[in-house]
């Protein structure tokens, strides 16, 4: 028998201690398979604020992929075929600058992508795309971040750039103090590749990034650890969830953006040359575009 739901609204990408909502309801699993291989996680829906709602856990249930690892291109591809419009991650992230100390939520609007094992697009010999990411991060679903952020009462910054490291090592000193100097504001492990993967599947994305910690440059400081991300991001969980309860009450499931659009102008090869196969194999985010 085929689960029936509605279409989220949302979709929240980030730990499974995120789901677990006192207010949620309606909940059910759905497992999913692309042509990307698997997802992370099976997805959860439920209905917060009578609007339904799904979650994603990025590392797998129980922490098990690390950044480089994660299926992003099955992530992203797997919430598209649900009919998911937009996408809050929600990340820890260390900081680059004395005024975004461990316990604030950042919401950026720039990214720095300085990873380099991961596949970065959907696309490749066959078809070819070429997405505009000047301005990475959806500037609507950022507003509606930004004012259920801010009805938690809690601290945040609007607008910061976010350097995407490989990891799963910590930065060392030296790395740390050249990013500040590159006028870097957080480091993270995981907005790359997840916001372009995003905008070539025509998805809102906007980052609600928790900082844990002032990364290793800032000296009066402890050097980051596992422990002290885990610790503030167990102190925040309740903010993030008020905050995406707040999301879901706000968003208008009709309202439209440009985002819908990343695609549009994008594809570059020949259509002589074009690979049915590529094709068949990205059929749902290119369709509207090759028929």
């Amino acid at each position: 028998m085929e689960t029936m739901y509605e279409t989220p609204v949302l979709a929240v990408i980030g730990g499974s201690g995120l789901y677990n909502f006192k207010e949620l309801r309606d909940i059910q699993t759905i497992e999913v398979d692309t042509p990307f291989g698997q997802p992370s996680s099976p997805i959860t829906i439920g209905k917060l604020s009578g609007k339904p709602v799904a979650f994603l856990a990025r590392h797998g249930i129980g922490h098990i992929f690390p950044p480089s690892e994660v299926p992003y291109r099955a992530n992203i591809y797997a919430l598209k075929s649900l009919g998911i419009r937009r996408i809050v991650s929600v990340s820890a992230c260390g900081s680059l600058r004395e005024s975004f100390a461990p316990g604030h939520i950042v919401i950026p609007n720039q990214i720095f992508d300085f990873t380099h094992l991961r596949q970065r697009s959907f696309f490749e010999t066959g078809l070819v795309a070429h997405v505009s990411v000047a301005d990475p991060f959806c500037e609507a679903l950022s507003d509606v971040l930004e004012e259920a952020i801010k009805a938690t009462g809690a601290t945040y910054h609007r607008g910061a750039t976010y350097i995407t490291i490989e990891g799963p090592r910590f930065s060392t000193k030296g790395e740390s103090n050249l990013y500040r100097s590159w006028g870097m504001d957080i480091i993270g492990m995981t907005a790359s590749p997840e916001v372009f993967l995003a905008r070539e599947a025509e998805m809102c994305y906007a980052t609600m990034a928790h900082v844990t910690d002032y990364d290793v440059w800032h000296t009066a400081k402890e050097p980051v650890t596992v422990e002290m991300v885990i610790e503030t991001l167990f102190k925040n969980i309740g903010i993030a969830q008020a905050g995406i309860k707040n999301m879901v009450s706000l968003i208008d499931p009709d309202s439209r953006c440009d985002c819908e659009n990343g695609l549009k102008n994008s594809l570059i090869t020949n259509p002589e040359y074009i690979d049915p196969a590529a094709v068949e194999k990205r059929s749902l985010l290119v369709k509207k575009y090759l028929g």
